[in-house]
């Protein structure tokens, strides 16, 4: 049971940094000193927020030989700034989430002392009836982070279902999500991993986070098509990772 952390803007690679000096090199006037700056927290976070890496991040035909969580975190720190949530931090534990959930495996909620993991809701909320404390974050960090992914990226396929199928719309993802990150921030264990402010932002702006997302995934992933798999995510991004 692994706890999702904002780590994005320290896992950055090799590559990623020859791609930011590639772009800014040249507007910061030398490569040597911009390569400096990036070793500093505040002024890395200043460069991360350049209007120029967005569009390059997006304009880049070929395959982008940089990492995932730069990759996410360029594209999710930018479209959070125009939704009105400026929080880094937040930012980059959205970012991180989609980082981790671009591996298919690792959207199933695996709990200590279970044979299974447990893929529903349906099922995860049952497991907290008799979840031990630590079990209970866990669960209801991932019915949370599910709960974004899932409403962020493929809302028209939650629409298709809800219309065709009889299954949840998105307000049940956003209540859902909502009521959950808010339990999970209240929880000494949110203290602990320093995640309450995280959670807390999540579940009262869970929709404007939703819908940030879909603008995301609308605009700059081009998942017009709801039954692309969450690999197709990430296939601009060509990194040793992949």
């Amino acid at each position: 049971m692994n706890v999702i952390q904002p780590n994005c803007r320290i896992q950055f690679t090799a590559e990623d940094v020859e791609f930011i000096v590639s772009v800014l090199g040249s507007k910061a006037g030398a490569t040597e000193t911009l390569t400096r700056l990036l070793g500093d927290e505040e002024t890395r976070d200043l460069i991360l927020d350049d209007e120029a890496l967005f569009r390059a991040v997006l304009e880049q035909r070929a395959c982008l030989r940089i990492s995932t969580h730069f990759y996410f975190y360029v594209l999710v720190r930018h479209v959070f700034k125009r939704s009105g949530i400026e929080d880094r931090v937040v930012a980059d534990y959205v970012a991180e989430v989609l980082a981790e959930y671009s591996r298919i495996e690792n959207t199933r909620c695996v709990v200590r002392a279970r044979p299974e993991p447990l893929d529903s809701f349906f099922e995860m909320l049952t497991a907290l009836q008799t979840a031990d404390d630590h079990a209970s974050f866990y669960i209801r960090t991932h019915v949370g982070n599910h709960s974004l992914f899932l409403s962020g990226v493929f809302p028209e396929r939650i629409r298709y279902r809800a219309e065709h199928k009889g299954a949840p719309d998105l307000k049940y993802y956003e209540e859902l999500g909502r009521a959950n990150y808010r339990v999970a921030g209240d929880h000494r264990l949110a203290r602990k991993y320093d995640l309450a402010t995280v959670f807390n932002t999540l579940a009262e702006r869970f929709k404007a986070t939703r819908l940030a997302l879909n603008e995301l995934t609308d605009r700059l992933l081009s998942l017009g098509d709801s039954s692309l798999s969450v690999d197709a995510m990430i296939s601009r991004v060509c990194s040793g990772v992949w």
